[in-house]
Protein backbone atom coordinates (compact mmCIF):
# COMPACT_ATOMS: atom_id res chain seq x y z
CA UNK A 1 0.00 0.00 0.00
CA UNK A 2 2.86 2.33 0.85
CA UNK A 3 4.93 1.73 -2.07
CA UNK A 4 2.03 2.25 -4.51
CA UNK A 5 1.05 5.38 -3.14
CA UNK A 6 4.20 6.78 -3.19
CA UNK A 7 4.06 5.78 -6.88
CA UNK A 8 0.83 7.07 -7.32
CA UNK A 9 2.05 10.58 -6.16
CA UNK A 10 4.69 10.74 -8.68
CA UNK A 11 2.60 9.00 -11.77
CA UNK A 12 -0.56 10.14 -10.92
CA UNK A 13 -0.77 13.18 -8.27
CA UNK A 14 -4.05 14.11 -8.78
CA UNK A 15 -5.53 10.40 -8.13
CA UNK A 16 -2.71 10.32 -4.91
CA UNK A 17 -4.24 13.66 -3.88
CA UNK A 18 -8.13 12.63 -4.52
CA UNK A 19 -7.08 9.76 -2.33
CA UNK A 20 -5.32 11.55 0.68
CA UNK A 21 -8.06 14.13 0.91
CA UNK A 22 -10.48 11.23 1.07
CA UNK A 23 -8.43 9.38 3.71
CA UNK A 24 -8.11 12.85 5.71
CA UNK A 25 -11.62 13.13 6.28
CA UNK A 26 -12.07 9.91 6.88
CA UNK A 27 -9.68 9.96 9.79
CA UNK A 28 -11.22 13.33 11.23
CA UNK A 29 -14.02 11.29 11.75
CA UNK A 30 -12.98 8.25 12.92
CA UNK A 31 -10.43 9.83 15.66
CA UNK A 32 -13.57 11.92 16.40
CA UNK A 33 -15.76 8.64 17.15
CA UNK A 34 -12.89 7.50 19.37
CA UNK A 35 -12.56 9.93 21.22
CA UNK A 36 -16.04 10.10 22.10
CA UNK A 37 -15.84 6.20 22.76
CA UNK A 38 -12.78 6.95 24.93
CA UNK A 39 -14.66 9.79 26.90
CA UNK A 40 -17.68 6.88 27.70
CA UNK A 41 -15.56 4.44 28.53
CA UNK A 42 -13.55 7.08 30.90
CA UNK A 43 -17.41 8.19 32.33
CA UNK A 44 -17.57 4.47 32.98
CA UNK A 45 -14.41 3.57 34.70
CA UNK A 46 -14.80 6.68 37.30
CA UNK A 47 -18.69 5.53 37.63
CA UNK A 48 -17.93 2.26 38.82
CA UNK A 49 -14.43 2.94 40.49
CA UNK A 50 -15.86 3.40 44.13
CA UNK A 51 -18.48 0.70 44.21
CA UNK A 52 -18.68 -1.63 46.54
CA UNK A 53 -18.31 -4.68 44.30
CA UNK A 54 -18.11 -7.85 47.22
CA UNK A 55 -21.37 -6.12 48.82
CA UNK A 56 -22.75 -6.53 45.15
CA UNK A 57 -22.16 -9.75 45.32
CA UNK A 58 -23.46 -10.90 48.77
CA UNK A 59 -26.81 -9.39 47.57
CA UNK A 60 -26.98 -11.65 44.60
CA UNK A 61 -29.73 -14.28 44.55
CA UNK A 62 -29.30 -17.06 45.62
CA UNK A 63 -26.94 -15.89 48.70
CA UNK A 64 -23.47 -16.99 49.07
CA UNK A 65 -23.29 -18.13 45.78
CA UNK A 66 -19.99 -15.96 45.23
CA UNK A 67 -18.49 -17.93 48.50
CA UNK A 68 -18.07 -21.41 46.84
CA UNK A 69 -15.93 -19.48 43.79
CA UNK A 70 -12.01 -19.65 43.83
CA UNK A 71 -9.40 -17.06 42.54
CA UNK A 72 -6.38 -18.71 40.80
CA UNK A 73 -4.13 -16.09 39.77
CA UNK A 74 -1.09 -16.94 37.98
CA UNK A 75 2.21 -15.21 36.92
CA UNK A 76 4.33 -16.34 34.68
CA UNK A 77 7.67 -15.02 35.43
CA UNK A 78 10.89 -14.65 32.86
CA UNK A 79 13.60 -12.40 34.88
CA UNK A 80 11.61 -10.60 37.21
CA UNK A 81 12.98 -10.51 40.53
CA UNK A 82 11.29 -9.94 44.20
CA UNK A 83 11.10 -6.02 43.58
CA UNK A 84 8.76 -6.82 40.59
CA UNK A 85 7.23 -9.66 42.02
CA UNK A 86 6.19 -8.36 45.24
CA UNK A 87 4.70 -5.19 44.96
CA UNK A 88 2.04 -7.06 42.77
CA UNK A 89 1.46 -9.55 45.85
CA UNK A 90 1.47 -6.88 47.95
CA UNK A 91 -2.02 -5.71 45.85
CA UNK A 92 -3.20 -9.10 46.37
CA UNK A 93 -2.90 -9.04 49.87
CA UNK A 94 -4.58 -5.45 50.02
CA UNK A 95 -7.83 -7.31 47.98
CA UNK A 96 -11.03 -7.26 50.02
CA UNK A 97 -11.47 -10.74 48.55
CA UNK A 98 -11.07 -13.17 51.06
CA UNK A 99 -7.85 -14.21 50.87
CA UNK A 100 -8.29 -17.90 51.94
CA UNK A 101 -10.44 -18.24 48.68
CA UNK A 102 -7.03 -16.77 46.45
CA UNK A 103 -4.87 -18.92 45.31
CA UNK A 104 -1.53 -17.55 43.72
CA UNK A 105 1.12 -19.50 41.59
CA UNK A 106 4.46 -18.23 40.14
CA UNK A 107 5.68 -20.44 36.96
CA UNK A 108 9.10 -19.45 36.77
CA UNK A 109 11.35 -19.98 33.61
CA UNK A 110 14.14 -22.98 34.89
CA UNK A 111 16.77 -21.36 32.51
CA UNK A 112 16.66 -17.90 34.67
CA UNK A 113 19.43 -18.95 37.30
CA UNK A 114 17.78 -16.35 39.73
CA UNK A 115 14.64 -18.26 39.23
CA UNK A 116 14.54 -20.46 42.68
CA UNK A 117 16.20 -17.97 44.87
CA UNK A 118 13.42 -15.42 44.33
CA UNK A 119 10.71 -18.18 44.67
CA UNK A 120 11.73 -19.22 47.89
CA UNK A 121 11.91 -15.52 49.09
CA UNK A 122 8.59 -14.80 47.93
CA UNK A 123 6.80 -18.26 49.41
CA UNK A 124 8.24 -17.21 52.65
CA UNK A 125 6.79 -13.84 52.31
CA UNK A 126 3.23 -14.69 51.37
CA UNK A 127 2.61 -18.44 52.35
CA UNK A 128 0.74 -17.89 54.93
CA UNK A 129 -1.42 -14.83 53.39
CA UNK A 130 -3.49 -16.35 50.48
CA UNK A 131 -4.89 -20.29 50.41
CA UNK A 132 -1.81 -20.83 48.58
CA UNK A 133 1.21 -19.00 47.30
CA UNK A 134 3.61 -21.52 45.16
CA UNK A 135 6.26 -21.30 42.84
CA UNK A 136 6.50 -23.73 39.80
CA UNK A 137 9.26 -23.95 37.14
CA UNK A 138 9.29 -24.66 33.28
CA UNK A 139 11.77 -26.42 31.73
CA UNK A 140 13.73 -25.33 29.07
CA UNK A 141 13.40 -26.95 25.57
CA UNK A 142 10.44 -28.98 25.65
CA UNK A 143 9.34 -30.32 22.47
CA UNK A 144 7.10 -28.33 20.41
CA UNK A 145 7.59 -25.32 22.34
CA UNK A 146 8.75 -21.64 21.58
CA UNK A 147 10.56 -19.45 24.57
CA UNK A 148 7.02 -17.70 24.84
CA UNK A 149 5.11 -16.49 27.66
CA UNK A 150 2.34 -18.93 26.67
CA UNK A 151 4.50 -22.20 27.03
CA UNK A 152 5.59 -21.14 30.15
CA UNK A 153 1.75 -20.24 30.84
CA UNK A 154 0.87 -23.42 30.08
CA UNK A 155 3.40 -25.16 32.60
CA UNK A 156 1.76 -23.18 35.25
CA UNK A 157 -2.02 -23.76 34.69
CA UNK A 158 -1.61 -27.40 34.54
CA UNK A 159 0.57 -27.28 37.40
CA UNK A 160 -2.17 -25.18 39.20
CA UNK A 161 -5.19 -27.77 37.91
CA UNK A 162 -3.11 -30.72 40.16
CA UNK A 163 -3.61 -28.37 42.76
CA UNK A 164 -7.36 -27.58 42.06
CA UNK A 165 -7.89 -31.32 41.88
CA UNK A 166 -5.95 -32.30 45.05
CA UNK A 167 -7.71 -29.74 47.13
CA UNK A 168 -11.53 -31.54 45.51
CA UNK A 169 -12.46 -27.81 43.78
CA UNK A 170 -14.83 -27.93 40.97
CA UNK A 171 -12.71 -26.72 37.74
CA UNK A 172 -16.35 -24.36 36.97
CA UNK A 173 -15.78 -22.65 40.73
CA UNK A 174 -12.28 -21.49 39.27
CA UNK A 175 -11.63 -18.21 37.79
CA UNK A 176 -8.17 -17.80 36.58
CA UNK A 177 -6.08 -14.61 35.64
CA UNK A 178 -3.15 -14.48 33.84
CA UNK A 179 -1.33 -11.36 35.20
CA UNK A 180 1.96 -10.08 34.28
CA UNK A 181 4.53 -9.97 36.84
CA UNK A 182 4.31 -6.61 37.81
CA UNK A 183 0.21 -6.24 37.52
CA UNK A 184 -1.16 -4.41 40.71
CA UNK A 185 -5.34 -4.87 41.12
CA UNK A 186 -7.42 -2.70 42.94
CA UNK A 187 -8.62 -4.31 45.77
CA UNK A 188 -11.97 -4.23 44.33
CA UNK A 189 -11.02 -6.32 41.36
CA UNK A 190 -12.18 -9.93 42.47
CA UNK A 191 -15.07 -8.61 43.65
CA UNK A 192 -15.83 -6.89 40.30
CA UNK A 193 -14.65 -9.94 38.29
CA UNK A 194 -17.22 -12.18 40.74
CA UNK A 195 -19.90 -10.05 40.25
CA UNK A 196 -19.36 -9.83 36.38
CA UNK A 197 -18.68 -14.02 36.31
CA UNK A 198 -21.84 -14.87 38.47
CA UNK A 199 -24.38 -12.17 36.64
CA UNK A 200 -23.65 -13.90 33.32
CA UNK A 201 -26.00 -15.74 31.33
CA UNK A 202 -23.03 -18.01 30.20
CA UNK A 203 -20.35 -17.20 32.55
CA UNK A 204 -17.66 -20.03 31.18
CA UNK A 205 -18.05 -18.59 27.39
CA UNK A 206 -16.27 -15.14 27.77
CA UNK A 207 -13.56 -13.78 29.63
CA UNK A 208 -13.22 -10.40 31.30
CA UNK A 209 -10.85 -7.58 30.78
CA UNK A 210 -10.12 -5.31 33.11
CA UNK A 211 -8.64 -1.66 31.93
CA UNK A 212 -4.92 -1.65 31.99
CA UNK A 213 -2.97 1.27 33.25
CA UNK A 214 0.82 1.65 33.25
CA UNK A 215 0.93 3.40 36.19
CA UNK A 216 3.55 1.66 38.71
CA UNK A 217 6.32 4.04 37.60
CA UNK A 218 4.79 6.56 35.37
CA UNK A 219 5.71 9.37 37.25
CA UNK A 220 9.72 8.59 37.08
CA UNK A 221 9.27 7.33 33.17
CA UNK A 222 10.92 9.34 29.65
CA UNK A 223 8.35 11.85 28.38
CA UNK A 224 8.01 9.64 25.21
CA UNK A 225 7.62 6.94 27.05
CA UNK A 226 4.65 8.00 29.07
CA UNK A 227 2.69 9.40 26.31
CA UNK A 228 3.32 5.88 24.25
CA UNK A 229 1.95 3.79 27.47
CA UNK A 230 -0.91 6.20 28.33
CA UNK A 231 -2.22 5.72 24.41
CA UNK A 232 -1.96 2.25 25.07
CA UNK A 233 -4.02 2.41 27.96
CA UNK A 234 -6.90 5.11 26.04
CA UNK A 235 -6.78 2.13 22.96
CA UNK A 236 -8.19 -0.19 25.37
CA UNK A 237 -10.47 1.60 26.89
CA UNK A 238 -11.96 2.48 23.47
CA UNK A 239 -11.86 -1.31 22.39
CA UNK A 240 -14.08 -1.89 25.80
CA UNK A 241 -16.81 -0.10 24.00
CA UNK A 242 -16.57 -1.80 20.94
CA UNK A 243 -17.79 -5.08 22.08
CA UNK A 244 -17.85 -7.00 18.72
CA UNK A 245 -13.76 -6.14 18.04
CA UNK A 246 -13.14 -6.46 21.82
CA UNK A 247 -10.25 -9.17 22.15
CA UNK A 248 -8.15 -10.07 25.30
CA UNK A 249 -5.28 -8.39 26.38
CA UNK A 250 -2.23 -8.72 28.51
CA UNK A 251 -3.72 -9.31 31.99
CA UNK A 252 -7.04 -10.69 31.90
CA UNK A 253 -9.09 -13.22 33.46
CA UNK A 254 -11.74 -16.31 31.97
CA UNK A 255 -13.23 -19.69 33.57
CA UNK A 256 -10.65 -22.32 34.72
CA UNK A 257 -13.08 -24.97 32.92
CA UNK A 258 -12.86 -23.32 29.76
CA UNK A 259 -9.21 -22.95 30.18
CA UNK A 260 -8.73 -26.91 30.52
CA UNK A 261 -11.33 -27.88 28.06
CA UNK A 262 -9.30 -25.39 25.08
CA UNK A 263 -5.96 -26.90 25.99
CA UNK A 264 -4.75 -23.86 27.34
CA UNK A 265 -2.46 -21.12 26.25
CA UNK A 266 -0.50 -22.03 22.46
CA UNK A 267 2.93 -23.10 23.40
CA UNK A 268 4.40 -21.52 20.42
CA UNK A 269 2.93 -18.28 19.45
CA UNK A 270 4.06 -15.05 20.66
CA UNK A 271 1.14 -13.43 21.07
CA UNK A 272 -0.82 -15.93 23.88
CA UNK A 273 -3.21 -12.57 25.47
CA UNK A 274 -5.08 -12.53 22.04
CA UNK A 275 -4.91 -16.07 20.73
CA UNK A 276 -6.64 -17.63 24.16
CA UNK A 277 -9.35 -15.69 23.18
CA UNK A 278 -9.74 -16.84 19.66
CA UNK A 279 -8.75 -20.52 20.73
CA UNK A 280 -11.95 -20.10 22.94
CA UNK A 281 -14.06 -18.20 20.36
CA UNK A 282 -13.54 -21.41 18.16
CA UNK A 283 -13.85 -23.86 20.81
CA UNK A 284 -17.43 -22.64 21.08
CA UNK A 285 -17.98 -22.00 17.25
CA UNK A 286 -18.13 -18.27 17.55
CA UNK A 287 -20.63 -18.04 20.86
CA UNK A 288 -17.50 -16.80 22.90
CA UNK A 289 -16.97 -12.82 24.13
CA UNK A 290 -14.70 -10.69 26.08
CA UNK A 291 -16.77 -8.64 28.89
CA UNK A 292 -14.89 -5.44 29.67
CA UNK A 293 -14.49 -5.02 33.53
CA UNK A 294 -14.19 -0.92 34.51
CA UNK A 295 -12.02 -1.25 37.23
CA UNK A 296 -7.89 -1.36 36.49
CA UNK A 297 -4.78 -2.96 36.84
CA UNK A 298 -1.79 -0.95 36.99
CA UNK A 299 1.53 -2.20 35.45
CA UNK A 300 5.00 -0.40 34.57
CA UNK A 301 5.95 1.58 32.37
CA UNK A 302 8.76 0.30 30.24
CA UNK A 303 11.49 1.89 29.93
CA UNK A 304 15.55 2.03 30.54
CA UNK A 305 18.71 3.87 32.24
CA UNK A 306 18.67 6.21 28.81
CA UNK A 307 16.68 7.91 26.24
CA UNK A 308 17.67 5.31 23.44
CA UNK A 309 17.81 2.03 26.01
CA UNK A 310 14.53 3.42 26.73
CA UNK A 311 13.60 4.05 23.19
CA UNK A 312 14.54 0.35 22.26
CA UNK A 313 12.64 -1.03 25.03
CA UNK A 314 9.73 0.52 23.63
CA UNK A 315 10.08 -0.20 20.10
CA UNK A 316 10.64 -4.06 20.79
CA UNK A 317 7.42 -3.77 23.26
CA UNK A 318 5.46 -2.33 20.26
CA UNK A 319 6.81 -4.62 18.28
CA UNK A 320 6.05 -7.86 20.10
CA UNK A 321 2.42 -6.42 19.96
CA UNK A 322 2.24 -6.18 16.46
CA UNK A 323 3.58 -9.44 15.77
CA UNK A 324 -0.67 -10.36 16.81
CA UNK A 325 -1.02 -9.89 13.32
CA UNK A 326 -0.07 -13.81 13.28
CA UNK A 327 -3.37 -13.63 14.85
CA UNK A 328 -4.86 -13.39 11.06
CA UNK A 329 -3.33 -16.85 9.67
CA UNK A 330 -4.37 -18.67 12.96
CA UNK A 331 -7.77 -17.75 12.69
CA UNK A 332 -8.23 -17.98 9.09
CA UNK A 333 -6.70 -21.59 8.38
CA UNK A 334 -8.97 -22.55 10.81
CA UNK A 335 -11.96 -20.93 9.55
CA UNK A 336 -11.21 -22.59 6.35
CA UNK A 337 -10.69 -26.51 8.04
CA UNK A 338 -14.43 -26.89 8.33
CA UNK A 339 -15.40 -24.19 11.47
CA UNK A 340 -18.99 -24.92 12.15
CA UNK A 341 -18.91 -20.88 12.64
CA UNK A 342 -21.66 -18.72 10.19
CA UNK A 343 -20.10 -17.76 7.16
CA UNK A 344 -20.54 -13.82 7.65
CA UNK A 345 -19.17 -14.31 11.18
CA UNK A 346 -15.99 -15.63 9.36
CA UNK A 347 -15.51 -12.63 7.19
CA UNK A 348 -16.63 -10.07 9.71
CA UNK A 349 -14.03 -11.35 12.39
CA UNK A 350 -11.09 -12.17 10.14
CA UNK A 351 -11.79 -8.57 8.68
CA UNK A 352 -11.72 -6.67 11.79
CA UNK A 353 -8.48 -8.28 12.55
CA UNK A 354 -6.63 -7.57 9.33
CA UNK A 355 -8.24 -4.12 9.39
CA UNK A 356 -7.04 -3.03 12.55
CA UNK A 357 -3.41 -4.43 11.64
CA UNK A 358 -3.32 -3.03 8.52
CA UNK A 359 -4.55 0.46 9.59
CA UNK A 360 -1.34 0.02 12.49
CA UNK A 361 0.92 -0.42 10.28
CA UNK A 362 0.10 2.79 7.07
CA UNK A 363 -1.71 5.23 9.25
CA UNK A 364 0.88 7.50 10.17
CA UNK A 365 2.90 6.84 7.35
CA UNK A 366 0.47 7.96 4.87
CA UNK A 367 -0.71 11.30 7.08
CA UNK A 368 2.43 12.33 7.74
CA UNK A 369 4.80 11.03 5.07
CA UNK A 370 2.69 10.61 1.72
CA UNK A 371 0.12 13.47 2.25
CA UNK A 372 3.07 16.02 1.59
CA UNK A 373 3.71 13.97 -1.60
CA UNK A 374 1.79 14.84 -4.42
CA UNK A 375 2.77 18.81 -3.65
CA UNK A 376 6.38 17.54 -4.41
CA UNK A 377 6.30 15.24 -7.54
CA UNK A 378 3.11 17.42 -9.09
CA UNK A 379 4.70 20.32 -10.22
CA UNK A 380 3.77 23.94 -11.21
CA UNK A 381 0.95 22.80 -12.92
CA UNK A 382 -0.59 20.60 -10.02
CA UNK A 383 0.60 23.55 -7.58
CA UNK A 384 -1.96 25.56 -9.81
CA UNK A 385 -4.84 23.34 -9.67
CA UNK A 386 -7.78 23.64 -7.50
CA UNK A 387 -6.93 20.07 -6.01
CA UNK A 388 -3.35 21.39 -5.38
CA UNK A 389 -4.30 24.61 -3.69
CA UNK A 390 -6.66 22.81 -1.20
CA UNK A 391 -4.67 20.24 -0.17
CA UNK A 392 -2.58 21.98 2.30
CA UNK A 393 -5.97 23.55 3.42
CA UNK A 394 -7.66 20.27 4.25
CA UNK A 395 -4.60 19.02 5.66
CA UNK A 396 -4.76 21.62 7.99
CA UNK A 397 -7.66 20.89 8.56
CA UNK A 398 -7.00 17.64 10.18
CA UNK A 399 -4.15 18.99 12.19
CA UNK A 400 -6.96 21.24 13.89
CA UNK A 401 -9.00 18.20 14.40
CA UNK A 402 -6.24 16.35 15.87
CA UNK A 403 -5.32 19.06 18.10
CA UNK A 404 -9.08 19.26 19.40
CA UNK A 405 -9.03 15.39 19.72
CA UNK A 406 -5.20 16.12 21.81
CA UNK A 407 -6.89 18.27 23.91
CA UNK A 408 -9.21 16.25 25.45
CA UNK A 409 -6.85 13.02 25.24
CA UNK A 410 -4.57 15.35 27.54
CA UNK A 411 -7.42 16.41 30.14
CA UNK A 412 -8.26 12.29 30.06
CA UNK A 413 -4.93 11.56 30.74
CA UNK A 414 -4.52 13.94 34.13
CA UNK A 415 -7.33 11.72 35.26
CA UNK A 416 -5.52 8.67 35.42
CA UNK A 417 -2.59 9.61 36.83
CA UNK A 418 -2.03 8.53 40.38
CA UNK A 419 -0.81 10.79 43.20
CA UNK A 420 2.40 12.80 42.39
CA UNK A 421 5.10 11.55 44.50
CA UNK A 422 7.24 13.15 46.97
CA UNK A 423 10.23 14.26 45.43
CA UNK A 424 8.73 14.60 42.29
CA UNK A 425 8.97 18.79 41.35
CA UNK A 426 5.25 20.24 40.85
CA UNK A 427 6.88 21.79 37.19
CA UNK A 428 6.72 17.77 35.99
CA UNK A 429 2.90 18.34 36.01
CA UNK A 430 3.44 21.02 32.83
CA UNK A 431 5.79 19.05 31.56
CA UNK A 432 3.43 15.98 31.53
CA UNK A 433 1.25 18.46 29.65
CA UNK A 434 4.17 19.85 26.90
CA UNK A 435 4.78 16.32 25.96
CA UNK A 436 1.87 15.88 23.97
CA UNK A 437 3.59 17.67 21.09
CA UNK A 438 5.86 15.04 20.73
CA UNK A 439 2.78 13.16 20.25
CA UNK A 440 3.35 13.28 15.40
CA UNK A 441 7.23 12.14 16.11
CA UNK A 442 5.72 9.03 18.54
CA UNK A 443 2.77 7.66 16.54
CA UNK A 444 5.61 7.48 13.68
CA UNK A 445 8.42 5.80 15.49
CA UNK A 446 6.55 3.65 17.79
CA UNK A 447 3.38 3.42 15.99
CA UNK A 448 3.22 2.25 12.36
CA UNK A 449 7.57 1.41 11.77
CA UNK A 450 7.43 -1.38 14.57
CA UNK A 451 3.94 -2.67 12.53
CA UNK A 452 5.82 -2.38 9.42
CA UNK A 453 8.61 -4.60 11.15
CA UNK A 454 6.33 -6.78 12.15
CA UNK A 455 4.55 -7.64 9.66
CA UNK A 456 7.26 -7.48 7.15
CA UNK A 457 9.19 -10.73 9.32
CA UNK A 458 5.96 -12.30 8.96
CA UNK A 459 5.88 -12.28 5.24
CA UNK A 460 9.39 -12.93 5.02
CA UNK A 461 9.11 -15.91 7.26
CA UNK A 462 11.79 -14.11 9.77
CA UNK A 463 10.03 -15.74 12.48
CA UNK A 464 10.68 -13.51 16.05
CA UNK A 465 11.51 -14.82 19.50
CA UNK A 466 9.32 -13.56 22.32
CA UNK A 467 11.35 -10.37 23.70
CA UNK A 468 10.21 -9.58 27.02
CA UNK A 469 9.84 -6.30 28.20
CA UNK A 470 12.39 -4.79 30.62
CA UNK A 471 10.49 -4.47 34.37
CA UNK A 472 11.41 -3.42 37.48
CA UNK A 473 12.82 0.45 36.62
CA UNK A 474 10.81 2.84 39.29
Amino acid sequence: MIIALVLLAFLKPVACAIFIIIFDFYWIIRTTYLTMLLVLARHKLASEKDKDWLKACRELKPPGKWEKLYQLVLFPVYNEGPEVLRPSLEALKKSHYPKDKIIVVLTFEERNPRCHETALKLEKEFANVFSACVATFHPDGLPNESRTKGANATWGGKFARKMVDQRGIDHASVIISCFDADTCVEPEYFGCLSYSFLTLDKPHQASYQPMPVYNNNIWQAPSFARIVEISASFCQMIESMRLEKFVTFSSHSMSFKTLVEIDYWPVDMISDDSVIYWKAFLFYNGAYKVVPLYITVSMDVAYSSNIFKTMAVQYKQKRRWAWGVENFPFLVSRFLSGSRIRWFVKLRRAGQLLESHVTWAVWAVILVLIGPLPLFFGGHFFNQMAIGYNLPKITGLLVNATLFTSFIWIVLSRSILPPRPKGVSRLKNILMVLEWFSVPFIILVLGSTPALDAQTRLLLGKYMEFNPTQKGIK
